[in-house]
């Protein structure tokens, strides 16, 4: 009996984690390709057929650092159950399911790591402070950081003085270097790390030595990156500045995409860590891929409406205020993925759209909506953890596990 419902509990744990996926699948991967639909360089049908491959191979690459943190780093002293999982999951996904039926601002990294402390208090375990407090550190620069970028880089492209056949292509420039420098589980790394970078690998196989403590290759083959983006949108925008900040939106998009995927699985994997890679010994890789099949499922079947949505609204903002908002949310969401903090990324792009807005004057969101939106994500964070915490001693009470 105990096999049976132990299994029992595995597939139910796991559809949860799928669904959830398919959720953030379907709502939290539309925003990097909506400028680019928004100035007809792609159908909306195409790009939620990008979005769904380019998320799910981001989340495979990229999603395990956010997932760890879910699974092991918020509770300290008790391991996540399949049933503790299945209970955080089911509250996250309903705070996120409210978000999506009522409009109001749900995040879904709020309700998820919320719903997880909820869940490890009602195991008996302790607050992992320590995590808590570089969580809400990052949260809380969030905000102001991705909103002065996006306020920077909306200056730069508002200048007369520099013609967007420079802005755009230095844009992509930092853009090529830092994707130079982004981690991946399919580039060999170094003994004791799980992921490794084009700039790093070069380096190591190359093997100078470093100079002064920098390591001079990997220095040498960022710059290398990041001026042959320069080149190949400079020549674009060159040819036709309509053609080539189109091509940049596609680039970007895709680029964007693909970090929104390993930033977001976590939140769905994340749970089921323990149940996996401990309980199951099963490779880490595997859950991941769970969580990609669920993100490719939502952003194929669920992405194109809001798909639609969306890109009337990046359309209203214009190219260069839509641009000034990718781009940090690219560089925020990267370091999230690098520290392992769980994020939001609308709530990146929404800090951006508001530092981009204000480049030109204005934020062009009223105040009433940005103190709404502080509200909601609060309440979601408190509520979350309550109800997690309440969703699973009603499970425990009524299952013997």
């Amino acid at each position: 009996m105990v096999g049976v419902t132990f299994w029992a509990l595995f597939l139910l744990a796991t559809i949860t984690s799928l669904g959830t996926a398919w959720a953030l699948g379907a709502n939290s991967n539309s925003p990097p390709f909506a400028p680019a639909i928004g100035a007809n360089a792609i159908s909306t049908m195409r790009a939620a057929f990008l979005i769904g491959i380019l998320a799910a191979l981001g989340a495979l690459t990229q999603g395990g650092s956010i997932s760890e943190t879910i699974g092991a780093g918020l509770i300290s002293g008790v391991a996540i159950t399949s049933l503790a999982a299945t209970a955080g999951l089911l509250t996250a996904t309903a705070f996120m399911a409210f978000g999506i039926y009522t409009g109001y601002p749900v995040p879904a990294a709020f309700a998820t790591t919320g719903a997880m402390v909820g869940v490890g208090l009602s195991l008996g375990g302790a607050p992992a402070f320590d995590t808590y407090r570089r969580i809400a550190v990052f949260w809380l620069l969030v905000p102001p950081v991705s909103g002065g970028l996006a306020y920077s880089t909306a200056t730069l492209l508002r200048r007369d003085d520099v013609p967007e056949t420079v802005s755009i292509p230095l844009l992509a420039a930092v853009v090529g270097g830092i994707v130079a420098n982004i981690r991946l589980s399919v580039i060999p790394a170094p003994a004791g790390t799980e992921q490794g970078s084009i700039a790093g690998f070069v380096s190591r196989v190359v093997g100078v030595p470093p100079v002064a403590e920098v390591d001079v290759v990997a220095v040498v083959t960022t710059l290398l990156a990041a001026a042959a983006s320069f080149r190949v949108i400079r020549r674009r925008t060159q040819a036709s500045v309509d053609r080539g900040v189109k091509t940049f939106l596609l680039v970007l998009g895709s680029i964007v995409a693909f970090t929104s995927g390993g930033s977001q699985v976590g939140l769905a994997t994340g749970p089921l860590e323990n149940l996996y890679q401990t309980e199951l010994g099963l490779p880490g890789i595997l859950l991941l891929a769970v969580g990609s099949v669920g993100i490719l499922g939502g952003a194929w079947m669920g992405s194109p409406r809001l798909l639609q949505a969306t890109s009337r609204e990046y359309a209203q903002l214009g190219i260069r205020r839509s641009i000034a908002a990718l781009v940090p949310g690219f560089i925020v969401a990267q370091i999230a993925i690098v520290l392992g903090i769980p994020i939001s990324f609308n709530n990146i792009i929404i800090s951006g759209v508001i530092g981009g807005g204000l480049a030109g004057g204005s934020a062009g969101v009223s105040r009433r909506k940005i103190g709404t939106t502080l509200v909601f994500w609060l309440l979601t964070l408190v509520a979350s953890v309550v109800l997690g915490f309440g969703l699973y001693r009603l499970f425990a009470s009524v299952l013997v596990v």
